[in-house]
């Protein structure tokens, strides 16, 4: 280890960069800091508390220049709440460092000239935009500094968030900024209920306890759905806390729950059972409606979804006549969303139920130009299949954070559409296939999309054109 990577504290850090996980980057000699909570701008002095050879992570221990970014947190669970871990920097300075990763990645791992990128669409709403939330009940509650542990009459039982790093600590909310009403209120008047009833909190570790997760699920059409996951419970306890649930919130439009008693949280494979109302709940973008049931995927800021697959469409410059391949597509909203501006759509999806999704989606709009398959993208996506579908015009896929399988990566280099419009909420793995896309197609449009404030995730939006040689 060399000489600077054994010192414990540095004097007058200046933090240049932000990493991905929301530590600032300080840099003194050949040796690197990621410092918590630290903004480009601050200068700060430093305590190491973990050191590698050219690395160390580190705390401020004094901030001696504030950044012209830093702001004061409005939440009183950031620093120890896992989620919007860029609270304490203002909106321009967020959209700034967002919009410099994107093209830092491009830049140096597709080796792209990002000279030409777009400035980054910023979120309408910056509080309240998520309309998906999942709660975790637990019976061992994360405590802050100054509680005692040993203290007998304290109540260790939390519905919340997972503390970061810690799957067994839940953080008991009081109030989050992420989703709008009746989120905050249902989950607290939950929690007050169920702890005045005697009800037992799940124990992560053991596996037992009787209240397991809270999903609650918001559409910008008004409609509500709330799931309630026990584990271990009794009749009597499951109909007493809905009934309790239906009484207090009649905006709720679909009540259900789910009794899951596996080792791990997944919901995909259990049945649902509907206490009040239909097992989903609608979400409308441009005048089509999206079918979104318990299980469904869709993207969790609606607003700026819309905007999301305008680009995406815009990008494509449909003229009307294009046969169009829709990769990831999820609950079909992109192949829907497009299907009015092209000649067909052809979807493919890893999960079975989203691909059913996709189609009752096309089914209740009356979208008939669109076709479903479900399937490991690799396998579908083989040169069978593009026989038999024909050769697409353009290609819009939006994979996961781990990008393309490098076989679909490949396919696409054999299939040689004109266009391909990339969505990624991963530009490190988006710049990845890029390197290989780059031997047959130019990159002619670059547009960073915000939709999460105060993290550091980012969606991105490319149009790939086939170099006509």
């Amino acid at each position: 280890m060399n000489k600077v990577a054994k010192q414990k504290f540095f004097e007058d850090v200046r933090i240049i960069d932000i990493a991905e996980e929301g530590k600032g980057v300080g840099k003194t000699d050949d040796f690197v800091l990621f410092v918590d909570k630290a903004i480009p701008g601050d200068v700060a002095d430093v305590q190491v508390y973990k050191s590698k050879k050219n690395f160390g992570e580190g705390r401020i221990i004094t901030l001696k220049q504030p950044s012209e970014y830093r702001v004061e947190p409005f939440c009183e669970h950031f620093g120890t709440c896992g989620g919007c871990k860029w609270q304490h920097m203002d909106y321009t300075g967020q959209l700034k460092f967002k919009q410099k990763s994107v093209a830092d990645a491009l830049g140096r791992i597709a080796k792209i000239d990002v000279d030409g990128i777009m400035d980054i669409v910023p979120s309408p709403a910056d509080r309240y935009y998520r309309n998906k939330l999942e709660y975790t009940f637990s019976d061992k509650r994360w405590l802050y500094d100054g509680e005692n542990k040993e203290d007998e009459t304290l109540n260790m039982n939390a519905l919340g968030f997972h503390i970061p790093g810690r799957f067994d600590k839940i953080l008991d909310v009081k109030h989050c900024y992420l989703q709008a009403e009746p989120s905050n209120t249902l989950r607290n008047s939950i929690r007050d209920f169920v702890i005045a009833q005697g009800y037992s909190f799940y124990n992560l570790r053991n596996h037992e306890g009787a209240l397991r997760n809270l999903i609650v699920r918001t559409s910008s059409t008004g409609e509500v759905m709330v799931i309630v996951v026990f584990a271990y419970v009794s009749e009597d306890e499951v109909s007493k806390l809905m009934n309790f649930i239906d009484a207090g919130f009649p905006e709720i439009t679909s009540l259900l729950y789910i009794i899951n008693q596996k080792k791990n949280d997944t919901i995909f494979d259990q049945e649902v059972i509907a206490f009040k109302g239909p097992e989903y709940i609608h979400e409308e973008m441009n005048g089509i409606k999206f079918r979104i049931g318990p299980k469904s995927f869709y993207q969790t800021n609606s607003i700026q979804a819309l905007r999301l697959y305008e680009i995406t469409r815009d990008f494509a410059g449909f003229t009307g006549d294009e046969l169009v391949y829709d990769l990831y597509t999820g609950a079909g909203t992109i192949a829907n969303f497009i299907a009015g501006h092209v000649k067909e759509v052809v979807g493919v999806e890893y999960v079975p139920t989203a691909i059913e999704d996709a189609k009752v989606n096309s089914a209740i709009n009356n979208i008939t130009n669109t076709k479903f398959y479900a399937g490991d993208m690799k396998d579908v996506l083989v040169a069978d299949f593009v026989a038999e579908h024909g050769k697409p015009d353009v290609i819009i896929t939006d994979p996961p954070r781990a990008g393309m399988h490098p076989d679909v990566v490949n396919r696409l280099m054999e299939i040689e559409a004109e266009k391909i419009v990339y969505v990624s909420c991963n530009a490190a793995t988006q710049a990845r296939d890029l390197l290989v896309l780059k031997e047959k197609y130019d990159t002619v449009k670059i547009q960073p999309v915000d939709m999460f404030p105060h993290t550091q995730h980012v969606e991105n939006v490319v149009l790939l054109v086939l170099r006509s040689n």
